[in-house]
């Protein structure tokens, strides 16, 4: 199944979905995950092995973190070839001060805003889907 490629179908289409739960950012090395520990994100670097995971499995397994995120997936299944979408969605980010850390999945793109602030970052995403959308009119809309 290939995604969509267009940027204002992708924008208005976003559904961001909040996740329940807080993750964080642990690193470890000599690449193996630990036993007990179910990554929702891995990334190898020469460094180490970063892992997204639940905070009460890095806790348990002892990992060391100083990020606690929220666990954003927006819902429209984007093309991995897709231009403009990262960008979008870090612009509304950003104008809301709102960091972000975005992992691309074959089916969807993944979010990873402060955990303070994932409610938050829901709602600025929502209005940029509406704004795409044409439901908001005015300054600084899509169309």
């Amino acid at each position: 199944m290939t995604g969509e490629r267009d940027l204002r179908t992708l924008l208005s289409g976003l559904r961001p979905e909040l996740n329940p739960g807080r993750y964080v950012f642990t690193t470890v090395a000599g690449g193996a995950v630990p036993a007990g520990v179910t990554p929702v994100v891995t990334v190898a670097e020469p460094e180490g092995l970063t892992l997204v995971i639940a905070e009460s499995e890095a806790l348990a397994a002892g990992l060391a973190y100083d990020y606690v995120a929220a666990w954003i997936t927006l819902r429209v299944h984007s093309a991995l070839d897709a231009v403009g979408l990262t960008a979008a969605v870090a612009l509304a980010l950003t104008d809301a001060e709102v960091s972000c850390n975005v992992v691309a999945g074959y089916h969807h793109d993944h979010l990873f805003v402060p955990h303070a602030r994932g409610t938050e970052a829901v709602s600025v995403l929502q209005a940029l889907a509406a704004e795409s959308d044409g439901r908001v009119s005015g300054p600084g809309s899509a169309r």
